[in-house]
């Protein structure tokens, strides 16, 4: 299947945006300058890929770390159930962030909401210290991201 031309593309400057976490905290784009950002968008909390893909986001934060990149959970899902679900996995220092209102407003910021669906594809896009996206890649809703190919990915930034 052929790759969906998207109007947003590497080498283009992130738009800007401010979305809370599970914990309620304001994350806003445009206040980590100087740092890599991975953008790391799953379409739904509560399932199993989903789940997987935050999970390795969480067992590598030293490594994001080291590389001066912060690692972000991105879906539609609500505030409360956020919460609730980095509870039950036991995500405790990646930011979940919730793009529920307005629905997907973030997602189609980088032209990935799935209108048919009301959900992101998943998808990880790397933000540079500029600001610009040095890495924009999709995946199958069904496939796990490969989290290694994206920190040897980030570490050639």
């Amino acid at each position: 299947m052929a790759e969906i031309e998207r109007k947003v593309k590497v080498g283009d400057t992130a738009q800007d945006f401010t979305l809370k976490d599970q914990d309620s905290k304001e994350f806003k784009l445009s206040e980590h300058k100087g740092r890599r950002v991975l953008l790391s968008f799953h379409p739904l909390a509560w399932t199993p890929v989903c789940t997987q893909q935050m999970l390795s986001l969480e067992e590598n934060y030293a490594v994001f770390e080291s590389l001066r990149t912060m690692p972000l959970g991105l879906s539609v899902d609500p505030l409360p159930s956020k919460k609730a679900w980095a509870d039950n996995i036991g995500i405790k220092k990646v930011p979940l962030l919730s793009d529920f209102w307005p629905h997907g407003e973030v997602a189609k910021l980088f032209d990935i909401f799935r209108e048919k669906n009301g959900f992101s594809e998943r998808a990880n896009i790397v933000i540079d210290e500029k600001g610009e996206i040095a890495l924009f890649k999709t995946y199958p809703v069904s496939q796990l991201p490969d989290i290694n190919e994206i920190i040897e990915a980030i570490r050639k930034l």
